[in-house]
């Protein structure tokens, strides 16, 4: 039987991405290949970061007892965890919706065959990141209507990436295409003025609910 590193889980409202307001359980997991330098959960990436060993009947048990519908496996990095397939294929044969958070520098094709499929919330990791370099660019012939591909930026080169990105890839026709500020870097009406000065008519910019509702920095929502 599998076990998971879990360094938190909890039941809140989605509050980025296609299901955003809807209510979801989260299950984060330990460690991460990437070092963004705005990331705002690097403390689960941390050796010494403590977790819990949860086994994939642990959780679907716990999902059951919390009567949620939707479940996001977020980290970290949760594609890296040895066994994660078992976990995806078991909840969503429960009935649970399964999305994933993913850092994408993780080839998404393995995880694509698990019946029912998940839906993937894949970054594109633009210049501002430092982290650009790792990006897995096979992934985007992968995508489907379900998933969604985010940019997180900082700055007018880091949308100038993002809209070549969405326009190579054709990716306003294959998946959600969300825009993301990182706090302190641009202002939010600094991506809408672009949006709009370029009719990027597909793309939608995302502001994290949770962080609206709850201090930025609390853990656990």
């Amino acid at each position: 039987m599998a076990f998971y590193p879990v360094v938190e889980k909890f039941v809140s409202i989605n509050g980025e991405g296609p299901k955003a307001g809807l209510i979801s359980a989260f299950i984060r997991m330990k460690g991460c290949n990437l070092s963004c330098n705005y990331c705002d959960t690097s403390w689960a990436n941390e050796e010494n970061c403590p977790c819990t060993w949860f086994s994939t009947e642990d959780i679907i048990v716990w999902l059951t007892g919390e009567q949620v519908s939707c479940v996001t496996l977020t980290g970290g990095e949760p594609l890296l965890v040895p066994e994660i397939s078992e976990l995806i294929s078991a909840i969503g044969s429960s009935g649970i919706s399964v999305e994933i958070e993913t850092n994408g520098s993780v080839f998404l094709e393995p995880f694509t065959h698990i019946e029912p499929r998940p839906a993937f919330t894949m970054d594109y990791k633009c210049p501002g990141s430092g982290m650009e370099s790792f990006m897995e660019l096979r992934n985007f012939s992968l995508l489907e209507k379900e998933d969604t591909v985010k940019f997180v930026v900082s700055d007018s080169d880091d949308l100038d990436k993002a809209r070549q990105i969405c326009l190579r890839y054709q990716l306003g026709s294959r998946c959600h295409i969300f825009l993301s500020a990182v706090f302190g870097r641009i202002e939010p009406a600094q991506i809408v003025d672009y949006m709009i000065s370029h009719h990027w008519n597909d793309a939608h910019l995302q502001l994290q609910m949770h962080k609206f509702i709850w201090p930025p920095d609390l853990r656990g929502v």
